[in-house]
């Protein structure tokens, strides 16, 4: 007898301040450093690193979606779990925050006489700020 898929996921997401979700999916959906990737139950285990981007989890027909940046997921047939550096329901995104945020990056960038290190932490508040109007906009 062949082993038997299991029907759901137990999502756990976790940032470093607090439990994020932990709750019974039909599949996530994640920014991997190598790409996005799928995961529906009876998955093959690995582990990979997250880059910023939008997380989604399905349950049934409802999709939830997240801005997150940065992290590990670790994902077995049963479970995906998730440590990432910052995560926010679209639900939760501060979206005037999130313009104020990448007008400052924008401005940030502009400038000609930034060290190499200051320019790549002005991108990543860019990309980070992008993407939370982003997943707001779609989450709403």
């Amino acid at each position: 007898m062949a082993d038997q898929i299991p029907e759901k996921l137990l999502l756990k997401l976790y940032t470093p301040e607090k439990k994020i979700i932990e709750a019974e999916v039909h599949e996530v959906i994640a920014p991997g450093i190598e790409g996005e990737f799928g995961v529906l139950p009876g998955h093959i285990p690995f582990i990979t690193a997250l880059k910023i981007g939008e997380l989604t989890f399905r349950t049934g027909q409802k999709v939830e979606r997240l801005a997150v940046a940065w992290g590990y997921a670790e994902v077995l047939p049963e479970q995906v779990t998730i440590l990432a550096e910052t995560a926010e329901l679209a639900s939760q995104i501060d979206v005037e925050r999130a313009i104020r945020a990448k007008e400052r990056a924008e401005a940030q960038l502009r400038k000609l006489s930034l060290e190499e290190k200051e320019y790549a932490q002005a991108l990543v508040s860019l990309q980070r700020a992008i993407n939370r109007i982003q997943v707001a906009s779609k989450g709403r």
